[in-house]
């Protein structure tokens, strides 16, 4: 079992960046696929970025490609998202999720383990 701490969010000015953090609190992000989601106020649980176990090549929603990059840094166990160009619409909480799973996937329901969530605030 993986349980999963998020850090890194705050508040920051449109344009701006932010690196978002999640490592577990306990156990190892070995063999485990590790997604970022987010949810908005008022919004369903939405994709962000895929970092499979075997480290493939990363997955984005489509509305942060060319600004988020996902990597996973196996010597520290973190797996990192870095956030350019930020957004209003971006302002979410956002969840690291884990799952030892065949596949990765970018539903919230492919993810059995999940973090408390980090809020990400963009002001415009």
């Amino acid at each position: 079992q993986v349980q999963l701490v998020e850090s890194g969010g705050g508040l920051v000015q449109a344009g701006g960046s932010l690196r978002l953090t999640c490592e577990p609190s306990s156990g190892t992000f070995s063999g485990y696929h590790v997604a970022w989601f987010r949810q908005g106020p008022g919004k369903e649980r939405e994709f962000v970025a895929l970092a499979q176990w075997h480290g493939g090549k990363p997955f984005y929603g489509e509305s942060v490609k060319g600004r988020f990059t996902i990597s996973r840094d196996t010597a520290k166990n973190k797996v990192y998202l870095q956030m350019n160009s930020l957004k209003p619409e971006d302002t979410a909480v956002y969840y690291c999720a884990a799952d030892g799973g065949l596949l990765g996937g970018t539903r919230a329901s492919d993810y059995e383990y999940w973090g408390q969530g980090t809020q990400v605030t963009v002001a415009s």
